[in-house]
C-alpha cells in the first residue's frame, strides 16, 4: 500500500532544534520524509534555513496566539490541495481545533501526535485553567481520525480516562539520533577530559542531569538533587560532582546551583555528547510530567548506566534497556542516592533491543502504517 502524503502542523518552534522536545518534531519528519512525501506548515519563528530534509511553511501565529490562525485556514487548506495531501498531523494537541476546522474543508483525516498528557502537565505547573484544557484535550482527541501517543502509558491512560477507541490509538515514541554505544576507550577519554576541565581529581564520581530547565518537572528535580540527593550524598563522604547542563535557568536558581561545591552548572553547552559519554552515571529524578523523557533515551543510546524514578523512567520497557537502567521508586530518595553511591557502572552494553525501539525509522515505518488504514 502506498505512504499518504503528510501535512504536519507544529505550534511552536522547532528549527533549529536543539532542545529534546525540537529534535523529536525535526527528526520524525525528517525521517518520515525519507519514505513519502512531507511538508510542514509551522509557527513563523521557525527558518527554513535551519532544516534542508522538507518544505517548511513558517506562516503561523505560535499556540499563544492560536485563534488568529483563523486567517489561515483557507491557506492552509490550499497547501493541502496544492501538495496532493493525504493526512494532516498536528503536533501535540494545541491545533487540534485548527485540524478539524481543516478537515472540514478538505475531507482529509486527521491525527494528533501527543508528546504527554498536556492537561496532567499544566495541573502540575497550577495552571488555574487546567480544567478548562482537560475538556478541550479530551474532546479533540475523541473528533479526531487517530491519535499517536508517546508511550504506552499514555495510550492506556488516554484509553482509560477519554474512552478512546483502541483502534484509534497509536504508540509512536520519540526516537535517538545515536545507533551504538559509545566504546569503553571513548568513554574513558571523554571522563579524562571532564576531570581535566574541571580540574577534578580521578577518584571523583561523576554524574549528569540535564534538560529544559525552565520546564516545571525539570526544575522539580533540582529541587530534589538539592534537598533530597545532595544531604545524603554527603553524609556517605566521597568525592562526586552532579553536572547540570541545560537553558532556561532563572538567575535564582543559579545563585542557589553555584553555592553547592558539588554540583557544577554548565548552562547549554553545545557538546552534551561528552557529558553523556564521560560521566559514570546519568541521574533522571522526575516525578511530574509524562510521556518519554528524551534525556534518559539518550544517555542510553550513548552507552550511560542510568538511575531514575520510576516515573521518570516510563517509556522504556525494562526488558530492553536491561542493566544499563536501575529503577527507583519514586520519592525513595535514600535509594536513589544508595545507588548513585554504589555505582551503577556495568561492563554490559546497552541491549539491541533498545536501539530496534528507538530506531527512527522503526518508529516511522510503525506510524506510516497507521496513516495507511485512515
Amino acid at each position: 500500500m502506498k505512504n499518504p502524503s503528510v501535512l504536519g502542523i507544529v505550534s511552536y518552534k522547532v528549527f533549529p532544534a536543539q532542545m529534546g522536545g525540537q529534535k523529536c518534531v525535526a527528526d520524525f519528519y525528517k525521517h518520515m520524509a525519507r519514505q513519502t512525501r512531507v511538508i510542514l506548515a509551522a509557527a513563523r519563528e521557525n527558518k527554513q534555513a535551519a532544516n534542508q530534509s522538507y518544505p517548511v511553511f513558517p506562516f503561523l501565529h505560535n499556540h499563544w496566539k492560536g485563534l488568529l490562525n483563523l486567517r489561515y485556514l483557507y491557506r492552509l487548506k490550499k497547501l493541502v490541495t496544492d501538495e496532493s495531501i493525504d493526512v494532516i498531523i498536528i503536533e501535540h494537541s494545541y491545533f487540534g481545533w485548527l485540524g478539524l476546522l481543516l478537515r472540514r474543508l478538505t475531507k482529509k483525516p486527521v491525527v494528533i501526535r501527543s508528546h504527554n498528557i498536556e492537561s496532567i502537565r499544566f495541573r502540575d505547573m497550577q495552571r488555574p485553567w487546567w480544567r478548562l484544557y482537560a475538556w478541550y484535550e479530551r474532546k479533540v482527541h475523541r473528533e479526531v481520525d487517530h491519535s499517536f501517543f508517546i508511550t504506552r502509558e499514555d495510550r492506556d491512560w488516554a484509553i482509560r480516562h477519554w474512552h478512546l477507541p483502541e483502534q484509534k490509538c497509536s504508540v509512536v515514541t520519540c526516537g535517538t539520533r545515536t545507533s551504538q554505544p559509545a566504546a569503553p576507550e571513548i568513554r574513558k577519554t571523554a571522563r579524562e577530559q571532564l576531570l581535566a576541565l574541571y580540574n577534578l581529581p580521578r577518584s571523583t564520581r561523576l554524574f549528569l542531569f540535564n534538560g529544559t530547565l525552565d520546564y516545571l518537572p525539570n526544575t522539580d528535580a533540582l529541587r530534589i538533587i538539592i534537598n533530597e540527593l545532595l544531604p545524603r550524598l554527603q553524609a556517605m563522604h566521597f568525592d562526586f560532582r552532579i553536572f547540570v547542563c541545560g537553558k532556561g535557568l532563572d538567575e535564582q536558581w543559579i545563585h542557589v546551583l553555584k553555592s553547592h561545591q558539588e554540583i557544577v552548572y554548565t548552562g547549554f553547552v553545545e557538546n552534551i555528547q561528552l557529558y553523556y559519554q564521560g560521566a559514570d552515571a546519568f541521574i533522571n529524578p522526575v516525578t511530574l510530567g509524562g510521556g518519554v523523557r528524551i534525556k534518559l533515551v539518550e544517555a542510553l543510546a550513548h552507552g550511560q548506566s542510568c538511575i531514575s524514578t520510576a516515573s521518570g523512567a516510563r517509556g522504556i520497557a525494562p526488558d530492553i534497556a536491561g542493566d544499563k537502567l536501575v529503577r527507583v521508586d519514586d520519592y525513595d530518595w535514600q535509594e536513589f542516592a544508595d545507588n548513585m553511591r554504589s555505582g551503577v557502572h556495568t561492563l554490559s552494553e546497552t541491549p539491541a533491543a533498545f536501539y530496534d525501539a528507538f530506531d527512527w525509522d522503526r518508529i516511522v515505518q510503525k506510524a506510516l502504517l497507521s496513516l495507511q488504514t485512515l
